[in-house]
């Protein structure tokens, strides 16, 4: 059974937008933790976007985009989504969501945490 499965994604010219979407599984939705993460080829897969999904809970987004991705999650579709607004050649990387449970009463950063994910979606920006 694939618990996340992805949409979205494609090829922009740099300030762009796109929007990434996950639909998930009850099993997933559950999840205390959903995160966006990225990886670009020879690089690390590093989360740019975390929620909590109980409510009334801050969002925490990377340094690197910051300002420019939105994280929302829509409990009534068990969707998760990325907004992604003036796209950078730098955010050229697959996407990929996660969902997982909390560690020591924190959602975490790394991606050994996380035991369902979605397919990965590829994004890339030109210049």
């Amino acid at each position: 059974q694939e618990h996340l499965v992805e949409s979205g994604g494609g090829s922009v010219q740099a300030g762009g937008s796109l929007r990434l979407s996950c639909a998930a599984s009850q099993a997933a939705i559950s999840s205390s933790c959903m995160t966006w993460f990225r990886q670009s080829p020879g690089t690390e897969r590093e989360a740019v976007a975390l929620m909590y999904t109980l409510p009334n809970t801050t969002p925490y987004y990377s340094n690197p985009v910051k300002g420019r991705f939105t994280i929302s999650l829509d409990k009534a579709k068990n969707t998760l989504n990325l907004q992604m607004d003036n796209l950078e050649p730098d955010d050229t990387a697959t996407y990929y969501c996660a969902a997982g449970p909390k560690t020591r009463g924190y959602c975490s950063l790394s991606p050994v945490i996380y035991n369902y994910w979605g397919q990965g979606a590829q994004v890339t920006v030109s210049s």
